[in-house]
């Protein structure tokens, strides 16, 4: 490995140290109040503008994490990081309110070990917790109001390292090994208001923070075959097993103040208490076809039953069965212009159908998004990358909330295929 290699490979590393410390929520959904938050179904940013289609099918120069399988197809070294920011208009039937968040989504580094078999890790968010809900109240048998601002922020990230190999002929298989950490913090401040519209004694608070510590697996299968001399069929499989995450939880009820504190007054429920949350398995499904250099199309899917989900306490959490369908793809004009980039560059769409987990005022509610993005070539291999998502979560019937919400990604991907050549001189 030469020496410009190996500060490469240095600066990489110690990116993930660096950007471990400010990883911060992407998500901002009212819906992330219920369980365990806003799962990450899409992938990286190449893959959200296509509807999150990458089961089935990647390609030399991006990474993959839905389907660890295709990281045999990495035969270049890559680098990519990206930053997310979502705007939302929340509504109800008689008011709406905008919301935003954002920060850094992801980091991934692949590394080719031979022909048919690459290295991955990475950070990645699993889920995400970010809300800020007002609810006005009567109280019974009384002339008070009540009001109740209901809080959350944090989400679960993993830490993972995947392989992908190429078992036989156009067979290959991955595995993607992940331990889960992060914490999600709930509050919930109640005041009681008179009739002249002051507060009523004091304002009470419920605390609540479950770290995760534990590990996850995932297997991915990925075939091809050809049709005619330039196209291909590719079929992916995954199979994501969580099942009980391990933790922590501390809960306290006390003052405005005091409840997160646990050296202040009030009455602690959880005291850092070890337990576990019950996360169900994921598991997708794709098939793609490939106009080589030219085109791509795929339609995917992927379902979690989160009626099985087990909050720290065994509540089920008003969940359902979830899943979500994908169908999106690319083109390239020219990928051999050398005199025009915007031919060279990469064009992505895709639309996404998601039945979410959550359950309100029994009703499933659903998200509907179109995708579109590209990849723009900054050098012969490395590009920067976007992915746009304009979408409707929701509605406004039945006392739900409607969410229309517009998502960036916008990153960059660092490719180096000289990696692993010995040089006649340094």
């Amino acid at each position: 490995m030469s020496i410009k290699n190996r500060l490469r490979f240095i600066g990489a590393i110690g990116a993930f140290f660096i950007f471990t410390e400010s990883f911060s929520q992407s998500s901002a959904s009212s819906y992330s109040a219920l369980g365990l938050g806003e799962f990450n179904y899409s992938g990286l940013t190449q893959n959200q503008a296509m509807g999150g289609l990458g089961i089935s099918y990647g390609n030399v120069f991006s990474i993959n994490n839905v389907n660890p399988a295709l990281a045999s197809r990495n035969t270049v070294f890559n680098f990519q990081a990206a930053m997310n920011y979502r705007s939302v208009n929340a509504a109800t039937s008689s008011q709406s309110e905008n919301l935003d968040g954002g920060g850094l989504a992801y980091l991934a580094l692949s590394l080719p070990v031979k022909r048919g078999m690459s290295l991955g890790l990475g950070l990645n968010q699993i889920s995400s917790v970010n809300y800020n809900i007002m609810v006005n109240g009567t109280v019974a048998n009384s002339d008070l109001r009540s009001m109740n601002r209901v809080e959350g922020d944090g989400g679960i990230t993993e830490a993972y390292l995947s392989t992908g190999i190429l078992l036989a002929k156009n067979l290959s298989l991955g595995i993607h090994g992940s331990y889960l950490f992060g914490s999600t913090i709930r509050t919930n401040q109640l005041t009681l208001i008179d009739t002249a519209g002051n507060s009523f004694g004091a304002t009470s608070e419920y605390y609540e923070r479950f770290s995760a510590a534990d590990v996850a697996v995932k297997g991915g299968l990925h075939y091809f075959f050809k049709v005619g001399t330039r196209s291909n069929i590719h079929l992916g499989a995954i199979y994501h097993k969580f099942g009980d995450v391990r933790g922590k939880q501390f809960a306290k009820v006390g003052d405005l103040g005091n409840a997160s504190n646990p050296d202040r007054p009030g009455d602690v429920i959880n005291d850092n208490d070890r337990g576990n949350i019950f996360l169900p398995d994921k598991h997708g499904y794709g098939i793609t076809f490939e106009k080589i250099n030219k085109f791509v199309v795929g339609l995917e899917a992927q379902f979690q039953d989160f009626s099985k989900y087990r909050s720290f306490t065994g509540e089920l959490g008003d969940l359902g069965e979830s899943f979500k369908i994908g169908l999106g793809g690319q083109f390239t004009p020219d990928i051999y212009s050398q005199d025009n980039m915007l031919k060279r560059a990469t064009y992505r769409m895709g639309l996404e159908y998601h039945q979410t987990p959550y359950i309100v005022s029994q009703t499933q509610v659903t998200d509907i998004g179109i995708n579109f993005g590209g990849s723009l070539p900054v050098n012969a291999l490395s590009m920067v990358n976007l992915a746009v998502k304009v979408g409707t979560r929701g509605s406004t019937a039945n006392g739900l909330i409607r969410e229309n919400y517009v998502n960036f990604s916008l990153g960059f991907s660092l490719n180096d295929n000289t990696w692993f050549y010995k040089r006649s001189f340094e």
